[in-house]
């Protein structure tokens, strides 16, 4: 008697195709979820459009949306990368979810790829609808389109590290209430709508260190000011990325 033969032929799916059906999933839950959505889309867009049509906070000499728009793109990838991937991943880890996923053919790299790459499409969706909002509001931008690249990627890279940690080494309900705040702390004091210049000297030479305070400030340099490439910045974010990605990978527990 011979072997039957089965078409598709039994057996998991080539890894390019898992990784890209497990991000498109990924992609799915995210724009589905309406507290993410209310951190990655209304949150920015309202702050954007307020801040710049009210005098609120004096955002020095220019056009307040020159100020603001680079700003509210940092905060945009911050609430994906960081406070959304912290607390999706931080329930998921907590229901059982990334056990079983770790067990099928998908391997775990490959799931925080596929993550990464739901991140990275959120955000562009993101980036192009403020882009469109400011635009509308008056914005003209200049600057180098790879040094904008650049601080996006390493921004991106930063804060997932950083959610991905919190998420895998704190229970669900203590990283949501980290995230939030987090994301709210550095709302204010990250020079996202109000410069750090308003700040104490001493407050500044700290606040200047943190990841959203190197992607607003580098976004600032060359899309208001036209900056070539800031290397500080982007060598800030670049610390922030190998340190968070490097604990991440170390601590993150996945049960």
């Amino acid at each position: 008697m011979s072997a039957g033969t089965y078409a598709p032929a039994p057996g998991a799916a080539p890894l390019p195709r898992m990784i890209a059906a497990q991000a498109a999933l990924e992609t799915k839950m995210l724009l589905r979820n309406g507290e993410q959505l209310l951190l990655t889309v209304v949150i920015p867009t309202l702050l954007l459009v307020l801040f710049s049509s009210v005098d609120i906070v004096d955002t020095g000499s220019g056009e307040a949306i020159d100020f603001l728009a680079p700003g509210i793109l940092a905060l945009a990838v911050m609430s994906t990368a960081f406070t959304g991937q912290a607390i999706a991943t931080g329930f998921e880890r907590r229901y059982g979810v990334l056990k079983r996923l770790g067990a099928s053919p998908l391997p775990r790299w490959a799931l925080m790829t596929a993550k990464t790459l739901s991140v990275l499409v959120t955000e562009v969706l993101q980036v192009v609808l403020l882009t469109v909002i400011a635009f509308a509001l008056g914005w003209s931008p200049h600057g180098n389109p790879l040094a904008v690249l650049l601080l996006l990627v390493l921004g991106t890279a930063a804060f997932s590290g950083l959610g991905l940690l919190m998420a895998g080494t704190l229970k669900a309900e203590a990283t949501l209430a980290a995230a939030n705040l987090v994301f709210l702390l550095l709302l204010v004091g990250g020079g996202v709508i109000v410069p750090l210049d308003k700040f104490p000297d001493a407050a500044q030479s700290v606040l200047g260190l943190l990841p959203i305070s190197a992607l607003s400030d580098g976004l600032r340099d060359v899309l208001q000011h036209g900056a070539s490439m800031p290397w500080g910045d982007l060598g800030v974010l670049a610390v922030w990325a190998v340190v968070g990605l490097g604990a991440a990978g170390r601590f993150f527990r996945w049960e």
